[in-house]
């Protein structure tokens, strides 16, 4: 709000004339505050009040709408933005960021560096931010909220926290409320209570809350990204907007990964480049591979595919500062002789093809057949897009070979109708062919015939009570040949069997 209404420059040239903002939703069938600003705060609201009785204290108050999809979307943005300096970025809550910066400060001049930059860079960008640098990721939490942030060495934990009130560990409000009648207002009041009394009177959750901030128990962030295999990035002091200057970025760091895989091994299956704006959005292109590459030249093909296709909604403003590209996936890279093996260059000219495409148009623009397991006919055969293909093939490994699926006992037709198509028979005895059939208005007369062929229906998705089908191969009189199946037997069920129509022949 205050950026939209007061500009990205609003907390270096100082805080408008304004009355107080909160953000009010509903809450508990009642209008109640959702979010603060300083100034609300220091007049002592607080979340939760109800708009009316905010309304009392302040009649000036400037009270917005919530909207928790636009919060969300901030913080997922801001989160992206973070990837600048650690893969492992978790949310937390509606209004805050971990970032696990373990073997990272080094390369940002320390913690205190670290810390400074994140903060400095958000206030350039209008975002009023607070943060903490500790051991635990409660502590932080609690420092960051209710505590004066920075950098908490591991000895000072105990005396930031003693400082600290009781909702700074996290609690919900059954059990703050509790504890506030009995004159525990601070962290520092729980520290020398006895433990067990504690527990049983307020719970297990605040003395679980407390060694957690303390370190005595563990508390795992879940990032809200993979962390990539192997990554790559360049640092910009002149930032770049032209799409052929990203491109031979992108070549140069896939020249730095071809090292990295080749001492493993391997070749990337899937890779993303991340493009970090000067304004701090992030754009994060991914390409998929149909087999394992290290090729710094088909992986900029590839990238330069997907630039294309995505060139319209590419925005490069003021232009992009950082440039990483990650192997996301990988796989064992089987070294192949290319200039003496028959047939090497046309695989990979196939696969080269397929993954220009897919990078493209997407992953639905090219289809690969693939043969699931069943020996119901319309199930035998499906089109998948090729992305997904691949996806199993990595899963599965590239060395071990698919089942097959069920042979067919006949020949089938080249062309299948989905669904059947129900025709009108006449036989001269139930149970034998029939002599002929009426299909789309058409009559045709049925000179040979072979059959029948009974497929059953698969039990564990079409039930027990699914009737098995007697398939025909039919010819008529002008030579053409017919797919045609009985649904049911008679006298297996009340209702007489159904005719229908599968297929044809070419």
């Amino acid at each position: 709000m205050a950026r939209q209404r007061w500009g990205r420059s609003w907390l270096s040239r100082a805080r408008p004339e304004h009355p107080p903002v909160a953000f009010a939703g509903r809450s508990d069938n009642a209008m109640r505050l959702a979010f603060l600003d300083r100034e609300a705060e220091r007049i002592g609201l607080r979340k939760g009040q109800g708009v009316t009785e905010a309304r009392a204290i302040c009649p000036a108050l400037d009270i917005l709408p919530a909207d928790p999809a636009a919060d969300r979307a901030l913080l997922e943005a801001l989160a992206d933005w973070c990837d600048r300096y650690t893969p492992l970025v978790a949310l937390e809550g509606a209004d805050g960021l971990y970032l696990d910066i373990t073997g990272c400060t080094h390369l940002h001049g320390g913690e205190r560096a670290l810390l400074d930059d994140v903060l400095s860079r958000l206030f350039s960008l209008g975002i009023e931010a607070r943060g903490a640098i500790a051991s635990t990721p409660g502590l932080c939490w609690a420092a960051a909220h209710f505590g004066d942030g920075g950098v908490i060495d591991a000895d000072a934990a105990q005396a930031v926290l003693a400082r600290l009130p009781v909702e700074a560990l996290r609690l919900p409000e059954d059990v703050l409320g509790p504890l506030g009648r009995v004159g525990l207002k601070s962290i520092g009041d729980l520290l020398p209570l006895p433990r067990a009394p504690l527990a049983r009177r307020f719970g297990p959750l605040p003395l679980l809350r407390l060694d957690q901030a303390l370190g005595l128990e563990d508390e795992p962030i879940s990032p809200r990204l993979a962390v990539p295999m192997l990554s790559a990035e360049r640092r910009l002091f002149d930032p770049v907007q032209s799409e052929e200057d990203i491109l031979a970025l992108a070549t140069h760091l896939a020249g730095s990964l071809k090292e990295g895989l080749e001492r493993r091994g391997e070749g990337g299956r899937l890779f993303a480049l991340l493009l970090f704006r000067v304004d701090g959005r992030v754009f994060r292109l991914q390409a998929a591979t149909s087999a394992p590459l290290r090729d710094p030249e088909r992986i900029a093909v590839l990238f330069r595919e997907r630039l294309s296709a995505v060139h319209d909604d590419l925005d490069a403003g003021y232009g992009f500062e950082i440039i990483r590209l990650c192997v996301l996936a990988s796989e064992t890279f089987a070294a192949m002789q290319q200039d003496f093996a028959a047939g090497t260059g046309e695989s990979r000219s196939l696969s080269g093809f397929a993954d220009r495409i897919v990078a493209r148009f997407g992953p639905e623009s090219l289809l690969a057949l693939t043969l699931p397991e069943s020996h119901v006919p319309e199930r035998a055969a499906r089109l998948t897009p090729v992305a997904d293909h691949w996806e199993s093939e990595r899963a599965v490994g590239r060395s071990a070979k698919p089942a097959p699926a069920t042979a067919p006992l006949g020949d089938r037709p080249l062309r299948l109708f989905a669904p059947p198509e129900p025709v009108e028979t006449v036989a001269g005895v139930p149970e034998d062919a029939p002599k002929t059939f009426r299909w789309r208005r058409s009559f045709h007369r049925i000179t040979s015939t072979e059959g029948p062929e009974r497929i059953a229906g698969e039990w564990w998705i079409d039930g027990e009570d699914q009737p098995a089908r007697d398939y025909f191969r039919v010819e008529d009189e002008a030579g053409r040949r017919y797919w045609l199946f009985r649904e049911g037997a008679y006298g297996a069920q009340p209702q007489l069997p159904r005719w229908f129509i599968h297929g044809v022949f070419a």
